[in-house]
């Protein structure tokens, strides 16, 4: 039986790459649903193809006229659409693949209807993790992470006692600004922020590679994923961007994942999960490669690690406030509002102002992400 998937966020980078995944596996994966944001006609095009039962169009400001020709499937459209997309079909697997936000309440609609979940948005266990991750254990339903570091992880640590697990250590490109002073910093471009190395992704997520909040954000992750104290993850850089992460047991072994920098990998491992298949991935020659090197982050030039680390680990909802205050700095950069530093500086400012919630509930949580917005986007204003 072909497993029925539903994509959350299919005109993006990591959707776009899961369909890719779901050519290739055709006769073991069936699109059922199709979810964007705004790009209306990629959306079409994809429908066209992969027939789904239902699809929905969240953000765009008006009803597209093309809605009613698939005789088959059904056009959800407006905010909601997303929830009402998932009470629609039936799935055996929800891969979230929304940047931001908004991709939280249709993950707990998924995990509620107890499909699997394969999570490509790490802003929904940065912004909401204890309450995301109770609701996987109450319902108990497995998640499958789709990043390429936390994926990494996942199966290095498959079939180990994790009671053995000391580290996690999450490895980072440096992004294009690797080496470069807080003052070169200042004086960057949004052309020169999104020219990664080795990656092609969206532009939020490139931004936050070259600012290093990415991997801000995957610790935070790695923490509700993996049940560990921020204490046992760490960071390197590693510029190659072969090996996706490491883990360390306590008799000092330390396990990896290598392969090519293509995101078809970890998503086709959530969906074929727990078995591997064929991939059309390119096949990794350690030949090739010939050097893999590693080094320490720069936590003067590039604090967001730090600024990540005490969100973590004040917890409440400072990483809610964490990614909300981000999520805005990096819109006003790639509008030319404020400097590329100035995202770091705003993201310190809305943690120092912040007033916590221990233990938040839903409410709180979006309360907090609601106020860290407004809070940012008045700081930003001011320097605008």
């Amino acid at each position: 039986m072909r497993k029925k998937v539903v994509i959350l966020g299919s005109t993006g980078s990591i959707g776009r790459s899961a369909l890719e995944v779901a050519r290739k596996l055709s006769e073991r994966i069936e699109i059922v649903g199709l979810a964007a944001g705004t790009q209306s006609e990629l959306l079409r095009r994809q429908c066209h193809e992969f027939k789904p039962k239902a699809f929905a169009l969240w953000k765009a400001s008006s009803k597209p006229e093309w809605f009613n020709e698939l005789a088959t499937s059904k056009g959800l459209w407006g905010p909601n659409s997303l929830n009402e997309l998932i009470e629609e079909v039936e799935a055996d697997i929800v891969l979230v693949a929304i940047v931001g936000t908004g991709g939280l309440e249709p993950t707990l609609r998924a995990i509620d209807k107890k499909a699997l979940l394969a999570l490509a948005s790490k802003e929904i266990l940065v912004m909401a993790g204890s309450v995301v991750m109770r609701r996987i254990r109450e319902k108990n339903v497995q998640i499958i992470p789709v990043d390429s570091e936390h994926s990494a992880i996942f199966q290095c640590i498959r079939g180990e006692d994790c009671r053995a697990l000391k580290r996690i250590i999450l490895t980072a490109s440096g992004g294009p600004f690797r080496g470069y002073t807080l003052e070169q910093l200042k004086k960057v471009t949004v052309a020169e922020a999104l020219n990664h190395p080795t990656w092609k992704m969206g532009k939020k997520i490139t931004i936050d590679s070259a600012s290093l909040f990415n991997k801000g954000l995957e610790m935070i992750e790695a923490h509700h994923l993996f049940f560990l104290p921020y204490s046992q993850i760490d960071v390197v850089i590693h510029p190659q961007s072969i090996v996706h992460s490491l883990v360390e047991f306590c008799d000092g072994s330390q396990i990896a994942q290598l392969s090519h920098s293509d995101m078809c990998l970890p998503i086709q491992f959530s969906f074929t999960f727990p078995e591997r298949l064929p991939s059309p991935v390119r096949q990794l020659n350690l030949y090739e490669v010939g050097t893999l090197t590693f080094e320490s982050p720069d936590h003067k030039s590039f604090p967001a690690l730090r600024l990540a680390r005490f969100a973590g680990e004040a917890a409440g909802t400072y990483p809610c406030a964490l990614n909300a205050a981000n999520e805005v700095a990096v819109e006003a950069f790639l509008e030319g509002k404020i400097s590329f530093s100035q995202i770091w500086e705003c993201v310190s400012y809305i943690l120092d102002t912040h007033r916590q919630t221990q233990n938040p509930g839903l409410e709180e949580i979006i309360q907090a992400d609601e106020l860290s917005r407004m809070a940012a986007r008045e700081w930003i204003k001011k320097r605008s």
